[in-house]
C-alpha cells in the first residue's frame, strides 16, 4: 500500500526523538507516501505533544476531514490519551470512521483510544507501528513489511514459535494492547464488553509482580473467563527487582498458566520490539497452536 495518504496524530508523548521522527517521515516519502499533519511533530507541552485541547481536536478533526486519509498514524506513545476520553465525539466518529476503510495505527498508550473509540463508536483500529517505530535505526523490515502487506489487504497471516505443549483452535474479535493502559480502564465505560475474543496483550518496563497483579486484575473482573484465549506479546524490560527473591517474568506467566483459565499462548512479535506485527483490533481471527507453531490469520477489518 505504498503511496498512501497519511495523517499523522500526535495523542500521548511529544517527539522526544525527532531523528527517528524525520527517517520515519523521510521513509514514508521514500515509498511514494504523502504525510500531512508534520506540525503535531513540533508541539510540546509537559511531557505531552501539546495541550490537551490540541490533542483531543486532532482525533475529533477525523470526523471532519472533506477527505480521509489512507492512514492516520499516532507518532509515539508514553502517556496522555485517557485525558482525551472525555473530550471526543464519539457520534461524529462514528458516523464518519465506522465502516470506513481509515487505517488507525498505534500502539502502546494509543490503547486507550482504541478501546474508548470501539466500545464508544464500534471504530475498529490497528495495534501497530508507530512513527517512531518506523523511524527506528536499524531499519525495521520486519515490521515495515508486516504494516505494508496487512493494510494493503482484506486479510493477514502471521506465525510465530510456541513454547509448549497441546493444540489450540479458536475462533473470535481479535483485541487488546497495552496491559497497564488496557487495565487502567476496567470498570468505565471506554472499556468495551468483548465476549469469546482473542486478547492480545504487552507492555513494557514493568516488574514482574506488576504484570502479575494486572493479569489477576483482569482474571477477578472476570475478562479472561469471557475470551477463547489470551496471546502473550513482547515484555520488554519487565525484570525483577532486588527483592524479588527469584521471582521473575517466568514465574508470573507459571502462575498466568495456572489461573487464567483459558488457553495462554505465547511468543506474539508485537510490543516495544524491533519486530512487531500489525494486529487488527476489532477484526476475527483464527489462533491455532500445533506442533510448537503458533499461527493467527485475521480477517473482517479496515482495508485500501
Amino acid at each position: 500500500m505504498p503511496h498512501a495518504r497519511i495523517r499523522l496524530i500526535a495523542p500521548s508523548g511529544y517527539a522526544h526523538d525527532p531523528a527517528a521522527m524525520a527517517r520515519g517521515v523521510a521513509r514514508l516519502r521514500e515509498v511514494g507516501c504523502t504525510v500531512e499533519g508534520l506540525d503535531v511533530l513540533g508541539r510540546a507541552h509537559l511531557r505531552f505533544a501539546g495541550t490537551d485541547a490540541e490533542r483531543a481536536a486532532d482525533i475529533n478533526a477525523l470526523a471532519t476531514l472533506d477527505e480521509l486519509p489512507d492512514i492516520a498514524l499516532v507518532t509515539r506513545g508514553g502517556y496522555g490519551a485517557a485525558r482525551l476520553l472525555g473530550q471526543l465525539d464519539y457520534a461524529a466518529l462514528r458516523e464518519r470512521l465506522a465502516g470506513s476503510g481509515l487505517a488507525l495505527v498505534g500502539h502502546s498508550d494509543f490503547t486507550a483510544l482504541q478501546l474508548a473509540l470501539y466500545a464508544k463508536s464500534g471504530v475498529r483500529s490497528f495495534a501497530g507501528p508507530l512513527l517512531a517505530d518506523l523511524g527506528a535505526e536499524p531499519f525495521p523490515a520486519f515490521t515495515w513489511e508486516h504494516f505494508w502487506n496487512t493494510l494493503a489487504a482484506d486479510s493477514s497471516e502471521a506465525t510465530w514459535p510456541h513454547p509448549g505443549d497441546g493444540e489450540v483452535d479458536v475462533q473470535g474479535m481479535l483485541w487488546g494492547g497495552n496491559l497497564a493502559v488496557l487495565c487502567s480502564l476496567l470498570g468505565t465505560s471506554y472499556f468495551p464488553v468483548i465476549e469469546d475474543g482473542i486478547l492480545f496483550v504487552e507492555d513494557l518496563g514493568e516488574p514482574p509482580f506488576r504484570i502479575e497483579r494486572l493479569f489477576y486484575q483482569l482474571q477477578l473482573a472476570g475478562v479472561l473467563a469471557r475470551q477463547r484465549a489470551l496471546v502473550v506479546g513482547d515484555f520488554h524490560g519487565c525484570r525483577p527487582g532486588p527483592r524479588d527473591n527469584g521471582y521473575d517474568l517466568d514465574e508470573t506467566f507459571a502462575q498466568l498458566a495456572r489461573m487464567a483459565g483459558i488457553p495462554v499462548i505465547h511468543g506474539l512479535p508485537h510490543g516495544h520490539a524491533a519486530r512487531q506485527l500489525t494486529l487488527p483490533f476489532g477484526g476475527q481471527a483464527r489462533l491455532r497452536v500445533n506442533g510448537g507453531t503458533a499461527r493467527l490469520e485475521c480477517t473482517d477489518y479496515p482495508h485500501r
